[in-house]
């Protein structure tokens, strides 16, 4: 009624800074009128309820008092200054505020007899929606110069901070309010940024517009659990389908505005990275390919990708040029949740992926890691994205499937979590600045010599994409590096497997002159060069180099056999000639037919070892055993052309072996060997002899009780059974009736057992702890001092010799006589028409004269 009296001018002086703050006051009053009395409050207590009833009625005339003065300053055709009203948004907000939160706890408030009031309360929260409505256009229509004064600035973030307050009030209460008073704050907040971004409360907003995030998000995810359930997902009329996308377009909005508040006021945020990147983690581990994700239906899913997923690639674009975000994603010692590991992951895929658009300082910011010894610690951007795939152990084994990149024209198919990383990788290095190169090789190296076996994979795929992309001269530098880092490697370990592998790759992309400058800066005719050459496929290289290595290797290896030989068979010398057979099985491996000359000369060599190699001095001696698993090997592979009777001696090794219980490994090789022999038909003057014991060894494997060796020997018959000619072998080998249902189950591809998925999961995650604990294990080898290593993993310093006892004469003795039994044995079994060959007689006649030498030596003594 006295409004329309006063001018504008004198509102705020005259009565607004007067009388509302004592609006303020009586309301609060009234509220803790309320509290203290709703306690007795009853259908039966008339009278309590009355005065409740009259008590939220004056409420509401307050309210309705409140819209008045915003009608009236409305109703001015000039928008008035703020500081002309200042007293009217600060106490209609505090109203606002205490109304909205007794509206949001009424239930609690008022204890089951909230029935009694519930008209009262409805129509209080709908004047002070529309209060606040009307405010809020007001203050729309409010603008401050940037010459504001400090008190109008004050005002404002007054403002803002209040709408803050009540977001936080109303975000269960009402969707479209929430919405509204969002926009609003996020609107003020930009259209006076440069007068109140430094005092604006950017964590609190920051931190939540994450929490609302979060909340619409996790609403989405149980509305479609139950929309599943109820099978309500073609029902697109149904109360929870519509309420599934009202709570979605909140998930985007506040997605959306988000990204849009730290695109304006990133530099104000560094403080909060770790809570982008946790959201980030939550978020997307509830999508696939995470194991932790739920199964929604197909529509369901596609509306909260697009509410929740898809502005996850806007909020990392806005992230990538601050520093502590960097920081947060690239920690070395990040410690995450299982379910959080692929997330990250995927987050490191996407920041490689943004940053060829990126300036120059964000390149160096995520690429090179830290430069400085102040700088917070944090690797460089390929060095993470390795460490993160090795972590994602579980999610490789199931393995997991993310969309693959179209080619071609081609719809995308999905791919593993290994490709997916690759392709990135790949079209990162692509482009990448020269100046980055140094620290990519050394993370290719680092990747390659860590113990994960499918971490080193992927950097060895990179690794060959580097070297075809680049240049021919590039190639042949990596290459001589990988040659001189294998080199380095004198003892079987995972570091030399991997670059093994990794080399066996790379020489294939040489150039033919190149390979051969790589056989001058490595000579095969050098033993001390052999390490490298046995990791080489032969058949990479091209003739002319191919010719020159198989010639220097065969060469050295004939002179370290003979040398052997002529020293009288001695142990010490047996890491030399292990060397040359590794490098041997690298020439039969090239060897495109077993009739070549190199095949030729190999097998004789062969041929030599097997009538020297005894089962007892292979028990005795581990040395030998690495000896006997490169024998079988080789051989396996030149198998046509080995002669009957090293093929029986050969099967009497393994037999003595396989009943010793040796090394897998050796087991590995002999089953290798034993599925060769199909490929050769046993003359009939021999096949008494050998046809049995290849039975009887069949027969032994395949009854294994080790996973790992039953495989490999159903594996191993069967490719023996589709090539052979002798038939009666394989029904001999399969006497046992277990086993010859397994061999059929085997052959059928009958699975017994059916593992569900949720079985298999939780084993794949206990192997996983398993392989991470080995892992580490060998990292802490390979970390401790070099003399503390070389202790525990070599063998002692040769002593001084010490007199020789009874047991190790009695041992060459055993050797000995084993060895003449079995060649007696093939004189006596052959037919009159084979004759033994035309050397034998020249040997024993050396062997009569060795035994003389050795009787007269021992009577000296």
């Amino acid at each position: 009624m006295f409004l329309p009296h006063i001018g504008l001018s004198e509102l705020e002086d005259e009565c607004f800074s007067k009388t509302l703050p004592q609006a303020v006051a009586v309301f609060d009053s009234m509220m803790k009128e309320i509290s203290d009395q709703v306690g007795e409050l009853s259908s039966q207590n008339t009278e309590l309820c009355a005065l409740l009833r009259n008590i939220l009625q004056a409420m509401m005339q307050i309210i309705d008092a409140l819209s008045a003065c915003v009608r009236h300053v409305g109703s001015f055709e000039e928008a008035p200054d703020l500081d002309a009203i200042r007293s009217l948004p600060t106490c209609i907000l505090k109203v606002l505020r205490e109304t909205f939160q007794h509206c949001k706890e009424s239930e609690v408030v008022y204890c089951g007899r909230l029935s009694l009031v519930a008209d009262l309360l409805q129509g209080l929260f709908k004047e002070a929606y529309s209060l606040q409505k009307a405010l809020l256009e007001l203050l729309d229509r409010i603008s401050l110069e940037s010459s504001a004064s400090k008190e109008e600035v004050s005002d404002i973030v007054t403002v803002i901070h209040s709408m803050l307050d009540i977001c936080s009030v109303i975000s269960n209460l009402d969707i479209a309010l929430h919405a509204n008073t969002w926009k609003f704050l996020i609107k003020q907040s930009l259209k006076y940024r440069s007068l109140v971004e430094e005092h604006l409360h950017h964590g609190d907003i920051s931190t939540s517009l994450c929490e609302n995030l979060l909340a619409s998000f996790h609403n989405c995810v149980e509305f479609s659990e139950q929309i599943k359930h109820a099978g309500l997902q073609e029902a697109t009329q149904s109360p929870e389908y519509k309420l599934f996308q009202k709570t979605a377009k909140m998930c985007r909005f506040f997605a959306n505005t988000l990204v849009h508040y730290i695109k304006e006021f990133k530099f104000f945020l560094t403080k909060y990275c770790s809570c982008y990147h946790q959201l980030y983690l939550q978020i997307v581990s509830q999508f696939p390919p995470s194991l932790c994700a739920p199964t929604q239906p197909k529509a369901l899913s596609e509306e909260l990708n697009a509410a929740a997923l898809v502005p996850m690639d806007a909020l990392l674009l806005q992230l990538l040029p601050l520093r502590p975000f960097a920081e947060v994603v690239l920690q070395q010692d990040l410690r995450l949740s299982p379910e959080h590991e692929l997330p990250h992951c995927l987050l490191l895929v996407s920041v490689l992926s943004q940053l060829a658009s990126q300036p120059e300082e964000v390149l160096q910011l995520w690429f090179t890691g830290r430069q400085f010894s102040e700088d917070t610690p944090r690797l460089p951007l390929y060095k993470a994205l390795f460490c993160s795939f090795r972590r994602c152990s579980t999610e490789r084994k199931v393995p997991v499937l993310l969309p693959g990149v179209m080619m071609r024209g081609q719809a995308q198919v999905p791919v593993t979590l290994h490709h997916h990383i690759c392709v990135y990788l790949c079209a990162s290095v692509a482009a990448l600045p020269p100046v980055y190169f140094a620290v990519l090789e050394r993370c290719l190296v680092d990747a390659v010599l860590q113990p994960d076996t499918q971490t080193a994979l992927l950097a060895t795929d990179v690794w060959c994409f580097t070297a075809r992309y680049g240049t021919a001269e590039l190639c042949l530098h990596h290459v001589c590096l990988i040659a001189q880092l294998v080199k380095t490697c004198t003892t079987e370990c995972y570091q030399s497997f991997h670059m093994g592998l990794l080399l066996k790759r790379m020489v294939f992309l040489m150039t033919p002159n190149h390979q051969m400058e790589l056989v001058m800066c490595f000579p095969p005719s050098e033993e001390e060069n052999l390490p490298v050459w046995r990791h080489v496929l032969l058949r990479a290289l091209s003739q002319e180099v191919r010719q020159r290595v198989e010639t220097d290797i065969i060469g050295i290896a004939q002179k370290a056999l003979s040398d052997w030989q002529s020293g009288g068979y001695k142990l010490g010398q047996v890491d030399r000639v292990n060397v040359v057979l590794f490098s041997l099985l690298a020439v039969v491996h090239g060897q495109s037919s077993p009739e070549e000359q190199c095949a030729l000369s190999v097998m004789r060599m062969v041929t030599q070892l097997w009538l020297c190699m005894s089962p007892d001095q292979v028990q005795a001696h581990p040395v030998l055993q690495c000896t006997l698993q490169l024998l079988l090997s080789i051989s396996a592979t030149v198998v046509k052309n080995i002669e009957p009777q090293v093929i029986f001696k050969t099967l009497l090794c393994v037999e003595a072996l396989v009943s010793q219980k040796c090394a897998d490994q050796l087991l590995l090789a002999a089953l290798e060997f034993l599925a060769s022999l199909g490929k050769i038909f046993v003359p009939p003057d021999s096949q008494s002899h050998i046809l049995p014991k290849l039975s009887s060894l069949f027969g032994v494997l395949l009854a294994d009780r080790s996973w790992l060796l039953h495989q490999n020997a159903l594996e191993a018959f069967s490719h023996f059974a589709e090539v052979t000619n002798h038939e009666e072998v394989i029904s001999h080998s399969l006497c046992v009736e277990e086993t010859k249902t397994k061999v059929v189950n085997y052959l059928s591809k009958t699975v017994n057992e059916q593992e569900d998925a949720e079985s298999r999961l939780q084993r794949l995650k206990m192997e996983t702890a398993e392989i991470k604990q080995h892992n580490e294990k060998l990292e802490n080898v390979c970390d401790k001092p070099a003399a503390e290593t070389v202790a525990e993993s070599e063998p002692c310093p040769k002593r001084a010799r010490q007199e020789t006892s009874a047991e190790e004469y009695s041992r060459y003795i055993q050797t000995a006589e084993s060895a003449l039994k079995a060649l007696q044995l093939l004189l006596e079994g052959r037919d009159a028409a084979a004759a033994p060959p035309l050397w034998l007689e020249s040997k024993l006649q050396e062997l009569q004269t060795l035994v003389t030498h050795i009787s007269t030596a021992s009577h000296t003594v």
